[in-house]
């Protein structure tokens, strides 16, 4: 299986973080679907360029060794487990997701996907039982250092790139407030993924960071022609860069993208952020 690896494939990550409940049962489960902002290791376990086994990936990470995950440590659904007192869900590929782990969830992510017209199909994860789920929109795709690369002259984000962004994004939440109002209740959650990528790429030193558009990890300009490599250029202190690789923020950054999935606002919570979701859901049981 050889995934087309691309730039657009990685940026455009439309994930979801799904609460299956029960009433008999005190417990929840956490899937996550995706792109390589989400993969938690399953193209480890595929014929696949798109990979990340190598170091540097990982290098932060408590085991220090790469984990398939395209970060210098966590990703987003790490930390959310982290936040919501959950131990990291395992690749749906791994040997080691049989017993107990099962009864934590699973991550079906894998590099490189992209949207397919099929996407929409998750929308029908409510009539398999989910009960919550939190779909992202895409994020600032034409700030990545790999754009900044091909298509930047003074550091700019590439525009066609923004655009599509701008215009996708409001679509989605009006057909998740379509869909919710459909079903009767907010199953749906839409993260403005581009609003929180934003803030701290527009205003980076706010956030603690040097720079938002020169990559940790990589080489050529902006460190954003390819994937992060073991001959890479490779940054002393990644917690100042808002980028770890020609694509995917550094788990910094991630912190910050989760913090807002947790308890943001309406700006860019829709219609309400993970820890109100956590709290009605927790009087429920």
């Amino acid at each position: 299986m050889d995934i087309n690896y691309s730039p657009l494939g990685f940026l455009i990550s439309l994930f979801f973080i799904v609460t299956f409940l029960a009433p008999q049962v005190k417990s929840r489960a956490f899937y996550v679907f995706g792109d390589s902002l989400v993969d938690n290791g399953n193209n480890d376990y595929l014929v696949t360029t798109a990979r990340a086994d190598n170091y540097p990936y990982g290098i932060d990470y408590p085991t220090r060794r790469p984990t398939g995950r395209f970060s210098n440590g966590l990703n987003i659904p790490d930390i959310i487990s982290e936040a919501i007192g959950m131990p990291s869900t395992l690749p749906y590929l791994s040997p080691q997701l049989t017993g107990e782990n099962l009864l934590v969830g699973a991550n079906f992510a894998s590099a490189g996907i992209g949207i397919l017209n099929d996407t929409g199909i998750q929308f029908k994860l409510y009539e398999l039982g989910a009960r919550r789920v939190l779909v992202t929109g895409t994020g600032a795709m034409g700030c990545a250092p790999a754009e900044l690369a091909q298509h930047s002259r003074n550091g700019e984000c590439y525009g066609a790139l923004q655009t599509a962004a701008a215009l996708f994004n409001p679509q989605l939440v009006n057909l998740i407030a379509s869909v919710n109002a459909e079903i009767g209740q907010d199953v749906f959650v839409a993260a403005n993924a581009y609003q929180m990528n934003m803030d701290y790429l527009t205003n980076p030193e706010q956030f603690g960071f040097v720079t938002s558009k020169v990559a940790c990890c990589g080489q050529g300009p902006y460190n954003g022609i390819g994937l992060c490599t073991p001959i890479s250029n490779l940054c002393p202190n990644r917690d100042l860069y808002a980028f770890w690789d020609a694509f995917h923020p550094t788990e910094k950054a991630n912190r910050i993208i989760v913090n807002q999935i947790l308890t943001g606002s309406s700006k860019y919570m829709h219609p309400m952020n993970l820890s109100t979701v956590m709290l009605l859901d927790s009087s429920r049981i």
